[in-house]
C-alpha cells in the first residue's frame, strides 16, 4: 500500500483554492482501549459514543482518502470526506456533493453542479477543488483504487465555472462516467491539501484523533450539508482477530463489529442483544487463470478448468451455505449483469475429453492461496479433489496474507481471488480490458474491447447495457476468471443500535455511521 508522510494537513487556495479474549487477544484489545466498554458519554452528550471494530492496516495506515485500499480505510474516509455521488445497493449512482450532472450529446463534455457544501473549516466546497482531487487521484503516484477511471479526464480542457459548476472534459467518449463519481477513493478535499495528519473534508464527522494502526476518534460536524449526525463521537477501532471482535460486541466495549464469518456467525445469531447484517452476494469468489503463460494458453485448458468445478459444493462446503452459486461474471444481481444467462454446470466427462485433446492428462498446476479469506483453505482443497476427477494435479500453496494480492500479479498460473461489490461497466473496464493494469488473468479481445468502447460510447441506456451483456459473454467464455460463488458480507451490531442496515461494501449504507441512533 502506499505510504504517506505524516506531515501536518497544509490547507491552500492555490490559483483560483478507518475477552475481549484472553490470552493475547486480550493485550490487542487492550492496546487498542477496548477494556473501558462502551458509554454514552463524548462530545455528543445524550448522543453518545459509538465504537466500531475492524480489521486494520497497521503502521502504514493513512487518512489520505485517495488511499483506501481496506475496509476500515473506506470506513474512516466516508465518517471523514464526501464523494461527488454514491452508489446504490445495485451499484447505479445518485448525488452527494453533485447537485446534478450531465453530457453533451458526444459523451465527452459533463457539467457537474455542486450542492452548497462546506468543509470543516467553514470554507465552501467549490469546483476547484474537485478539480484539485481529481487530478491527484489521476496522478498514479497517489495510488488510488480509481486512478484509471479519471485518468480518462483531459485535465488541460476541464474548467471552473464558477464556484459551483465545472466541466469535466474526457479524452474520449463515456455514458458510464458518472460512475467514477462514487469510485472508492474519490473524495474531495480542499485544494492544496498536500497531508493527512489534522485532515480537513466536509464529511459528517470533523477531525478527533488518530494513530496508524490504533484507534480513530471522530466528532459530529453540526454544519453538513445533511444535518449533523445522531451520535457526537465516533470511535473506529483495530481488533484484527475475529474472534476478538465478536467477543468485544458481545460484551458491549463495541456496537459494531465488522467482517464476520464462519461459526461467528452463528454465535451471534444466538444472542440476543446482537443482530447480524446480512448482505447478500456481496463478493465475488473467483479462481483466476493466466491465460497468458501455460498451461492456460491452452483455451481447452481454461474450459476444462470451468466444466470441471462443481460450484454447489463449493458454496455448501467453503461458505457453508453463506452465499450463492457463481456463473463465472462478475455482478450478479448488479445493474448491467446480463440476464436470463444459463447457469455453467460441471461435466466432468466433458472436462476429461478437453485434458486429453489437449495432451495434458496428469499435467500437475499449483493453485495459490491465502488465508486472507476464511473460505479459501477449505476451497483450495475442494478444488483439487474435484479437478483430480478430470485428470488435473492441482497443489495448493498458501501464501502469506499481508503480500498475497502484490505476489499473485506476477507469480503463479491459477488463484483465489475476491472482489467486492462494484458497478458491472467499471469492473469491466479495469479488469478485463485488454493491458488494463488491473487484468490479472491477461485476458485478451479485441471484440470485448470493441464491445466495451461502443457500450461506454452509447447515450441509450438500454442499447449500452445490451452491448455490456454481449462483452461479457465474450469474457465469460475466455477471460480465465472462474467466478464459483458470492459469499455474503456480515456485520454484527448491538440490538441497542438503530440507523444501520445490511448493505454492501462500497455501497452508500454500508457502514454510513451518521445515521447511527444509540438507545
Amino acid at each position: 500500500m502506499p505510504t504517506r508522510a505524516a506531515v501536518p494537513a497544509v490547507r491552500g487556495r492555490g490559483p483560483g483554492r478507518r475477552s475481549v479474549v484472553a490470552g493475547a487477544g486480550a493485550a490487542a484489545a487492550a492496546a487498542t482501549g477496548l477494556l473501558g466498554g462502551c458509554s454514552s458519554e463524548g462530545g455528543g452528550g445524550s448522543s453518545g459514543r459509538f465504537r466500531a471494530a475492524f480489521t486494520a492496516g497497521g503502521s502504514q495506515e493513512t487518512l489520505d482518502p485517495h488511499v483506501a485500499p481496506n475496509f476500515v480505510d473506506q470506513a474512516r474516509a466516508k465518517a471523514l470526506f464526501d464523494t461527488l455521488a454514491t452508489y446504490d445497493d445495485d451499484m447505479s449512482v445518485r448525488e452527494r456533493l453533485a447537485e446534478s450532472w450531465e453530457s453533451d450529446s458526444s459523451g465527452r463534455r459533463w457539467r457537474i453542479r455542486l450542492r452548497r457544501a462546506s468543509f470543516h473549516d467553514g470554507e465552501p466546497v467549490t469546483a476547484e477543488d474537485v478539480l484539485y482531487s481529481y487530478r491527484r487521484v489521476a496522478d498514479p503516484k497517489t495510488g488510488s483504487p480509481s486512478q484509471q477511471l479519471l485518468s480518462a479526464v483531459d485535465f488541460g480542457d476541464s474548467r471552473a465555472a464558477g464556484a459551483r459548476e465545472l466541466t469535466l472534459v474526457l479524452k474520449r467518449p463515456d455514458f458510464e462516467f458518472p460512475m467514477a463519481f462514487a469510485g472508492p477513493g474519490t473524495e474531495i478535499i480542499p485544494a492544496g491539501t498536500t497531508g493527512f495528519r489534522h485532515p480537513v473534508g466536509s464529511g459528517p464527522f470533523r477531525y478527533g484523533s488518530f494513530k496508524p494502526g490504533g484507534v480513530a476518534r471522530f466528532r459530529r460536524w453540526d454544519g453538513h450539508w445533511a444535518g449533523g449526525g445522531r451520535i457526537g463521537e465516533l470511535e473506529i477501532v483495530p481488533v484484527n482477530e475475529e474472534s476478538a471482535r465478536v467477543n468485544a460486541l458481545l460484551s458491549g466495549q463495541v456496537h459494531y463489529a465488522a467482517d464476520i464469518s464462519g461459526p461467528f456467525i452463528d454465535r451471534l445469531e444466538e444472542a440476543p442483544a446482537v443482530r447480524v447484517l446480512t448482505s447478500r452476494q456481496a463478493t465475488a469468489q473467483q479462481v483466476l487463470l493466466r491465460t497468458g503463460r501455460a498451461p492456460f494458453d491452452d483455451p481447452k485448458l481454461v474450459e476444462a478448468v470451468l466444466l470441471g468445478v462443481d460450484r454447489e459444493a463449493l458454496v455448501r462446503v467453503a461458505l457453508a451455505n453463506r452465499g450463492t452459486v457463481g456463473n463465472d461474471l462478475f455482478g450478479k444481481g448488479l445493474r448491467g449483469y446480463p440476464p436470463e444467462l444459463p447457469q455453467r454446470k460441471r461435466d466432468v466427462e466433458r472436462a476429461r475429453e478437453l485434458v486429453r485433446d489437449a495432451g495434458a492428462e496428469g499435467l500437475s498446476f499449483t493453485l495459490e492461496t491465502s488465508t486472507v479469506d476464511a473460505a479459501w483453505e477449505s476451497a483450495s482443497t475442494l478444488i483439487a479433489r474435484q479437478l483430480k476427477e478430470v485428470g488435473l494435479r492441482v497443489t495448493p500453496r498458501t501464501r502469506a496474507s499481508t503480500t498475497y494480492f502484490s505476489e499473485i500479479k506476477e507469480k503463479g498460473v491459477a488463484a483465489l481471488n475476491t472482489t467486492s461489490t462494484l458497478p458491472v461497466s467499471d469492473f469491466l473496464q479495469q479488469r478485463m480490458r485488454s493491458g488494463a493494469a488491473r487484468n490479472l488473468t491477461g485476458f485478451r479481445s479485441g471484440r470485448f474491447d470493441e464491445l466495451m468502447d461502443r457500450a461506454r460510447s452509447t447515450r441509450d441506456e438500454n442499447e449500452r447495457l445490451g452491448l455490456l451483456h454481449r462483452a461479457q459473454r465474450i469474457a465469460r467464455e475466455g477471460s480465465g476468471m472462474l467466478v464459483w460463488g458470492f459469499s455474503d458480507a456480515n456485520d454484527g451490531v448491538s440490538s441497542s443500535v438503530g440507523g444501520l442496515r445490511p448493505a454492501v461494501p462500497n455501497s452508500h449504507f454500508w457502514a454510513r455511521f451518521d445515521d447511527v441512533e444509540l438507545g
